[in-house]
């Protein structure tokens, strides 16, 4: 059995991927909605850190940089405006 979490016990990781694999798919969604989210606010906490000056608009446009890569980001939201160029 390969070991997804080297920090944990064999036996507790086996306990945990069985408790997944038993958990019905309703709640599995909802876990993989609430990392989304987690992700999502990690990456713009990073962001207001990086760009303390932007308005919310540009930091939502630079997340879906991160969210969507930079080329699918220009073609859904458009450019980033002049003076918000990748840093």
């Amino acid at each position: 059995m390969s070991v997804l979490f080297p920090d944990t016990r064999p036996e507790a990781e086996a306990v945990l991927l069985d408790l997944l694999r038993q958990a019905p798919p309703w709640r599995k969604l909802h876990m993989v909605a609430e990392l989304n989210r987690a992700v999502r606010t990690l990456a713009l906490s990073g962001l207001r850190a990086r760009y303390p000056e932007a308005s919310p608009e540009e930091l939502r446009r630079r997340l879906a940089d991160i969210l969507l890569g930079p080329e699918l980001a220009e073609k859904a939201y458009g450019p980033l405006e002049r003076g918000q160029a990748h840093a």
